[in-house]
């Protein structure tokens, strides 16, 4: 449904129900700007890469679950979660593990998964919100392999990818929103992808709610309840 799905009539307003809503997740849904490039470039490399273990590292939707998923899919990975190592699984397989620093860290299990993907001649992508320098790592052994991956970081977004992610961000809704209302969002939010999506988030709330058409007041409105928050 497009930002015109809502009725323009004003009322009370009611209880939306969360039926979830799509994320395009392919390689042409990828938004191309500067703070993307590094990290883009790398994933488009793949298998041609300097270093089989690779971190992307960046803020909360940075695009960083996008770029492992095109990875994933392309490599035909095995995603392990951060805090269940499954070792044996990795064998002769690529790897993929996101958000490492946000989860309990098992450094032993790490280490040894790291080695067991040089052993085999695979590749592993895993993703954090810091440099691998920051995550809370004590073995020497892991710290030492880890300052051999490749790193790539996401910026924070300038204005021309911040708009970009707020149109797909919409479109992800199936709403089709008005560029003077991405205009003015961009001109007066924080400028963050966490951000974005939870502004996004409540403008449709709002709408569907109203049952109103998505407009800059009503932009206006969910910037000011996110500031509030």
């Amino acid at each position: 449904m497009a930002a015109s799905r809502a009725h323009t009539r004003k009322g009370p307003e009611q209880l939306p129900l969360d039926l979830g809503h799509g994320v395009a997740r392919t390689r042409e849904d990828l938004i191309i700007s500067d703070p993307l490039t590094a990290a883009i470039s790398i994933i488009d490399r793949w298998p041609d890469w300097a270093s089989p273990i690779i971190v992307l590292c960046g803020p909360r939707g940075a695009g960083k679950t996008h770029l492992a998923t095109i990875w994933q899919q392309r490599s035909d990975a095995v995603t392990l979660r951060a805090e269940a190592l499954d070792i044996a699984a990795a064998a002769d397989r690529h790897v993929l593990v996101e958000d490492v620093d946000r989860q309990p860290l098992d450094e032993t299990r790490l280490f040894h998964l790291l080695n067991t993907v040089r052993q085999h001649g695979t590749t592993m992508l895993m993703t954090g919100r810091l440099w691998p320098a920051a995550w809370p790592v004590t073995l020497p052994d892991l710290r030492s392999r880890l300052k051999a991956a490749t790193v790539a970081e996401i910026g924070e977004p300038d204005d021309d990818l911040l708009s970009q992610v707020i149109v797909k961000l919409f479109s992800d809704r199936q709403i089709v929103v008005e560029p003077r209302v991405v205009a003015y969002l961009v001109a007066r939010m924080e400028r963050s992808f966490d951000a974005a999506s939870a502004v996004v988030a409540e403008i449709d709330r709002l709408a569907l709610a109203r049952r109103q058409k998505i407009t800059t007041q009503l932009a206006a409105e969910a910037l000011a309840l996110r500031n509030e928050a």
